[in-house]
C-alpha cells in the first residue's frame, strides 16, 4: 500500500521487523503503524471488552486501537503505541489481548453478548450471590484485566532521570512552537523546545502546503536547525511533557533509545523535571470522530491521520478511500487523496450548504455515513442523505472528521477548567489556568498556519518580556491562512452500536443509558461506562461522550462540563519515574562494620529497613534457630552479649537551642537534661499518633546525639528539617546525620561492666557511670563514646568508635565475651529480650497508635508545647474504649501465639463486629518458660488478669490467652539499674 511520489520516508534505506512472528520489511523514517499499513496490514488489535477487531485510528499518541508489545524477554514493553513507536532494524512487536491469535481470538465471543455486558454490567452484576465475588468474580476480573503483560522477568534496561531549567520552555514542536522558541531565544531568554514528535514541524509533517514559499516540512526543518545553532536553546525531540506542577514545574518524558536497535549505553527513556520560568504552550489539536454504526471497522480512520499518513509516510490503508466530516478540514483529506491517485468514492460532509473544496471527486453534500460494513477490515460504506435517500459505496479506507479539539490536558493540571467555544465547538484553556504560561495556536482553538505562526511569535516574545528581556517580532512567514468552518455533528441516528471509545468499547447507547440511570455527571457517566478511561484518556472520545450526555440530559455542553484532566498526558512507565531504582538502586544494601564477621560465623542475615542484621548466630548442634535464640537469651540474661546496633539512626546536633529544639520535638522536656546524661523520649507526628522513639544524649552544653529507629531513621532526619524550618527557624541549631560514621555495639547482661573494665583505659563503676549516663571514653588510646542505655532490660552499654574501627571492635568484643562465658546475639534473641520487657519497636509504634494507646500518656508534658500535642488530646485519642498496650501469654503451658492474630471475648464468634484487638509482636521466653506477646486490646489496661480469646485466621491456631502488663520480666528494673 505504498504510494509513489508521496511520503518522507528514505526508499532507499529498507528496514525489516517482525509483527505477531511474521517478516516485514519497511523504510528509515517508518513508524510501526506506518510500516504495516505499507504492507497492507489493516487489523492490528482487539478492543478490551468484546474482543473486536481493531485498526489503526489515528498517527500519534492519541492512538487508542494499535497497542502492541514491542521487544521480548524480560525487555518486552506492553502498551505501545504503534503509531509513535518509530521503525528499527529487527524491531519484534506482537499484538496483544488475543487467544490464541489476532485473526482467531476466542474472547471475540464477548461481542456475540454483547447485550449483557452493557453500561454497569459489573457493578450490577458482581454484586450476587456474594460468595461469587471471592471465588468466581474476582479471578476471573483479573485475568481478564490488562491490555499487554510484563514479561515478570528483571528488566536490565537503563532508564534515566534528569533535571532541567530555562526561562521559557516551550511545549510543541509545530509552528506555534517553533516561532514562539525562535521569538524567545532571540530574544535572550534560556529556551527549552520539547516536541513529542522525533522531528519539528508538527502538523507540517503531514501537509501538502507551503510555508514562505518551501514545503512546510522543509521550512520547519531549516528553523530548527537554526535554534539548534543558538547557545541558549535546547532541543527536545522525542520528548513529551506529560504533567504540569506547583512552581512552574513541569514533568517530561524522552523516548532516548526507543527508535534504536542497539541503544549500547543509552537509556531507554529519561524522565525529566523542567524547572520553568515562564511556558508556551502549543501542543495542537486533536481531531474528533463521528459515531456511526460499526464505524470502529479497520480502515476507518481520522481524516487528518489519514492525510498524514499519505504525505509524510506515503501510504494509505486502501485504494477506494471515502471521507465523512462536518468541517472544511475533512476536503483537504480528499483533495489530497485525490491528487495522490487514489480513488476517492464520495466525500461525505453533513453540511447541506457545504461547497466541495476537493476538486473532482463524488461530493455529497446533507449526506452522513450511516454505517460500516467489514468484519476485519472495511469493505463498503452506507450512505444517508436528504429525504431517505441511501447509497451504498464500496470502500478500502474512510478518514473521519468531527473536528479538532485543542489538546488543553496541560491546562488544566491544576485544577483549571477549559471553556467552551461554539465557534470550534469545543473546548478551549481558560485564561491563566497555570501560572506562567501562555498559549498559542491551535492548542487555544487557532487553526490556520499563518496565524499559528503570528501567535507563536507574540507567546514568545510576551514569555521573554515578562522576565525583563526585549525583543521584537520576527518576521511572519507566508502561509495558508483558511477559515476553519465547523457544523456539529456527534453521532448519526440510526440502530446498531455506534463506538465512542474504541479501546473500552462504550457506545453511544451506553452514555445515554447512564444518563437514563441518574449518572448525570459527567464524572459519574466517564466511570460508569468507563468512558476515556483507557490508554489514551478519551483524547479522541471524551467530547463527543459528554455532547451526547448533554443532548440526553437536556442541558447543554457548557453547563454538563468535561471530566478532570490529570497527568500524566501520556502513558508513562514506572520504569522511568523510578529511573536509578531498579535492583539494588530500589533497595540499596546496608551493611554494617561486623557484618563480614557475623557471616563467617553462620548468620543468616535479615533485612532491617536496608541495613542487613544477623537473625542469630547458630553453633555446632542446634537445628533450629529457636535453640539459637534461646542460649542467646539466656546467655544475655546470665553473662553478656554482643549485638551490633550501628543500624540506629544517630543524628548530631549542635547549637546553643538543641534543648528548646528537642522540646519541642519530643512530648517530653529535653531542656533540663545536663551534659554526660541520657533520656529517652517519644516523638509524635503533627495528627498526633507516634512517629518514633528512641534517646538524646548530651554529650556536652551545646552538642547532642539522638537516635532512633533503624527504619524510621529517614523519616525523622526529614521530620526534624522540617520543624526547623517551619516553627523553629530563629534557633540555634543545625543537625546531620551520622549513622554511618559511627559504628556502635551493645554490651548486655551481668558480666558487661566486667568485660568492658578489661577494655577501656579508664575503668567505670556504678558512682562513675550510673544507668543513663553518657561520656567519652578511650580504648588504647582511641577516643570513643559509651552510653550506659539498655534495650534488653539488661546492666548494658552501648560503645561507638568511629566507623573504620567498628570491624576490629566488634571482633575484641567477642572475644572477650567468649571468655565470660558469652557471645554475638542476633535480631531473633533481641526480640525475645525487649517482648519479656515490653519495650514497643514500629511492630506497635506502626503509625495507628498514639502515646495513649501505648501507656506514655504521662510523657506528654503539661508544661511546654510539641509537635502533634493538640491532636493527641482530641477526645478519640484517649478513651478508655481504645486498643491498649497490653502484654499476653497463653493460659497452656506450652502452647503458641502469633503475631498478627486478633483478640476476642472469649465465648465470642471471631468475626470482625466483635474484634477487640490485635498482636503485634510474639516470642518464647526462656527466662519464663512460655510465649509472650505484646498487642492491643480494647480498654486493655482495664483487663490485666482477664482471659480472652487469641485466633489467627491465618494459620488455623484459637488459644486462649491471659491479659498481662506489658513488662513481664524484672519488673522494678533492678537488673538494668544495678
Amino acid at each position: 500500500m505504498r504510494i509513489d511520489g508521496k511520503g518522507r520516508v528514505d526508499r532507499n534505506r529498507p528496514v525489516d521487523f517482525t509483527f505477531d512472528g511474521k517478516a516485514f520489511g519497511g523504510f528509515a523514517g517508518d513508524t510501526l503503524a506506518s510500516a504495516l499499513m505499507g504492507a497492507d496490514v489493516r487489523m492490528v488489535g482487539r478492543s478490551f471488552k468484546y474482543h473486536r477487531p481493531r485498526g489503526v485510528l489515528t498517527a500519534g499518541s492519541e492512538e487508542p486501537n494499535a497497542l502492541v508489545t514491542v521487544r521480548s524477554g524480560a525487555a518486552a514493553d506492553p502498551n505501545t503505541r504503534a503509531t509513535v513507536q518509530e521503525l528499527y532494524e529487527g524491531l519484534e512487536a506482537v499484538s496483544q489481548n488475543r487467544w490464541p491469535s489476532l485473526d482467531f481470538d476466542v474472547l471475540g465471543v464477548n461481542d456475540l453478548a454483547a447485550p449483557f455486558f452493557g453500561a454497569g454490567f459489573y457493578y450490577k452484576t458482581f454484586m450476587w450471590p456474594k460468595s461469587f465475588w471471592e471465588k468466581l468474580y474476582e479471578p476471573m476480573i483479573r485475568r481478564a484485566a490488562g491490555l499487554g503483560a510484563l514479561s515478570g522477568e528483571a528488566n536490565a534496561d537503563r532508564y534515566e532521570k534528569a533535571y532541567a531549567f530555562c526561562d521559557v520552555l516551550v511545549i510543541g514542536g509545530g509552528p506555534a512552537g517553533l516561532m514562539a522558541a525562535l521569538t524567545a531565544a532571540r530574544a535572550g531568554a534560556e529556551v527549552i523546545l520539547a516536541s513529542e514528535d522525533c522531528c519539528f514541524g508538527g502538523r507540517l509533517q503531514a501537509e501538502d502546503e507551503t510555508v514562505d514559499g518551501d514545503p512546510g516540512a522543509t521550512w520547519a526543518t531549516a528553523l530548527a536547525g537554526e535554534l539548534a545553532t543558538m547557545e541558549n536553546v535546547r532541543l527536545m525531540p522525542r520528548t513529551t511533557v506529560t504533567g504540569a506542577y506547583d512552581g512552574g514545574t513541569f514533568g517530561a518524558l524522552e523516548r532516548v533509545a526507543q527508535h534504536l536497535a542497539d541503544p549500547g549505553d543509552a537509556p531507554i527513556e529519561c524522565f525529566w523535571r523542567i524547572a520553568a520560568r515562564r511556558a508556551v504552550l502549543c501542543t495542537g489539536a486533536l481531531e474528533r470522530h463521528i459515531a456511526f454504526r460499526d464505524n470502529d471497522r479497520p480502515g476507518v480512520m481520522m481524516a487528518g491521520a489519514l492525510r498524514a499518513y499519505l504525505n509524510r509516510w506515503g501510504v494509505a490503508p486502501g485504494r477506494r478511500v471515502a471521507v465523512f466530516g462536518n468541517n472544511d478540514d475533512a476536503h483537504r483529506t480528499a483533495r489530497d487523496m485525490h491528487l495522490a491517485g487514489l480513488e476517492v468514492v464520495a466525500l461525505v460532509d453533513s453540511r447541506h450548504d457545504a461547497e466541495n473544496m476537493a476538486g473532482d471527486v463524488p461530493f455529497y453534500p446533507g449526506w452522513q455515513v450511516a454505517r460500516a460494513h467489514g468484519a476485519k477490515g472495511l469493505e463498503a460504506v452506507d450512505l444517508i442523505g436528504p429525504q431517505g435517500a441511501f447509497k451504498r459505496l464500496q470502500a478500502d479506507a474512510l478518514g473521519v472528521s468531527g473536528g479538532w479539539n485543542p489538546a488543553v490536558s496541560l491546562t488544566c493540571h491544576l485544577n483549571g477548567r477549559p471553556v467552551w467555544d461554539d465557534r470550534i465547538a469545543g473546548f478551549v484553556p481558560r485564561e491563566g489556568a497555570v501560572p506562567g504560561m501562555t498559549v498559542a495556536g491551535a492548542a487555544r482553538g487557532t487553526f490556520s498556519t499563518l496565524a499559528c505562526l503570528r501567535e507563536g511569535a507574540e507567546a514568545g516574545r510576551e514569555a521573554a518580556q515578562a522576565l525583563g528581556f526585549s525583543g521584537e517580532l520576527p518576521v511572519i512567514p507566508v502561509a495558508e491562512d483558511e477559515a476553519y468552518h465547523v457544523r456539529r455533528l456527534w453521532a448519526v441516528p440510526g440502530k446498531g452500536r455506534a463506538w465512542l471509545d474504541f479501546q473500552n468499547d462504550v457506545t453511544v447507547k451506553d452514555v445515554k443509558q447512564a444518563a437514563r440511570e441518574n449518572y448525570r455527571s459527567v464524572e459519574h457517566m466517564k466511570r460508569y461506562t468507563t468512558q476515556g478511561m483507557a490508554t489514551d484518556q478519551g483524547k479522541s472520545s471524551n467530547v463527543q461522550a459528554l455532547a451526547i450526555l448533554a443532548d440526553a440530559t437536556g442541558r447543554d455542553i457548557p453547563e454538563t462540563g468535561t471530566t478532570t484532566f490529570r497527568p500524566p498526558y501520556v502513558p508513562v512507565s514506572i520504569a522511568a519515574m523510578g529511573a536509578g531504582s531498579q535492583g539494588k538502586g530500589f533497595a540499596p544494601q546496608r551493611f554494617t562494620t561486623s557484618h563480614e564477621a557475623s557471616v563467617a560465623r553462620g548468620a543468616p542475615m535479615v533485612e532491617a529497613g536496608l541495613w542487613y542484621r544477623p537473625s542469630y548466630f547458630p553453633q555446632p548442634g542446634e537445628k533450629t534457630w529457636r535453640e539459637a535464640c534461646d542460649r542467646e537469651v539466656k546467655m544475655v540474661r546470665e553473662s553478656v552479649g554482643i549485638c551490633d546496633v550501628s543500624t540506629l539512626g544517630k543524628i548530631d546536633l549542635q547549637g546553643r537551642d538543641v534543648g528548646a529544639f528537642l522540646d519541642f520535638v519530643y512530648t517530653n522536656t529535653f531542656s533540663t537534661l545536663k551534659p554526660g546524661r541520657v533520656r529517652y523520649g517519644l516523638m509524635l507526628r503533627e495528627d498526633g499518633h507516634v512517629m518514633d522513639d528512641g534517646t538524646s544524649a548530651r554529650l556536652t552544653e551545646n552538642q547532642w546525639v539522638m537516635t532512633t529507629t533503624t527504619a524510621a531513621a529517614g523519616e525523622v532526619m526529614k521530620h526534624l528539617d522540617w520543624v526547623r524550618q517551619a516553627y523553629c527557624g530563629a534557633m540555634d541549631v543545625r543537625f546531620i546525620s551520622v549513622t554511618e560514621q559511627w559504628a556502635q555495639f551493645a554490651v548486655a547482661g551481668p558480666k558487661s561492666r566486667e568485660l568492658l573494665n578489661g577494655l577501656l583505659d579508664h575503668p567505670i563503676d556504678d558512682g562513675s557511670f550510673p544507668f543513663m549516663q553518657c561520656g567519652p571514653v578511650s580504648i588504647g588510646g582511641l577516643a570513643a563514646r559509651l552510653f550506659r542505655i539498655s534495650f534488653s532490660g539488661e546492666h548494658a552499654y552501648e560503645i561507638a568508635v568511629p566507623a573504620r574501627y567498628g570491624a576490629s571492635l566488634f571482633e575484641v568484643l567477642l572475644g572477650r565475651a567468649e571468655t565470660l562465658g558469652g557471645g554475638p546475639y542476633g535480631m531473633e534473641a533481641l526480640n525475645v529480650l525487649r517482648i519479656e520487657k515490653g519495650h514497643i519497636t514500629h511492630a506497635e509504634i506502626h503509625g495507628r497508635t498514639t502515646a495513649f494507646d501505648i501507656g506514655f500518656a504521662r510523657m506528654v508534658s503539661a508544661r511546654k508545647d510539641c509537635i502533634g500535642k493538640a491532636l493527641a488530646a482530641r477526645p478519640g485519642m484517649v478513651e478508655d474504649d481504645r486498643e491498649q498496650l497490653v502484654g499476653l501469654r497463653p493460659v497452656t503451658t506450652g502452647r503458641e501465639l502469633t503475631a498478627g492474630a486478633h483478640l476476642f471475648d472469649k465465648g465470642a464468634d471471631a468475626v470482625r463486629v466483635n474484634d477487640l484487638g490485635y498482636i503485634t509482636s510474639v516470642g518464647f521466653s526462656p527466662s519464663l518458660g512460655t510465649f509472650l506477646g505484646l498487642g492491643f486490646l480494647r480498654n486493655g489496661r482495664a483487663r490485666h488478669g482477664e482471659e480472652i480469646r487469641m485466633v489467627d485466621h491465618v494459620r488455623g491456631i484459637d488459644e486462649t490467652c491471659m491479659v498481662t502488663d506489658p513488662v513481664a520480666f524484672d519488673e522494678d528494673g533492678g537488673r538494668l539499674r544495678g
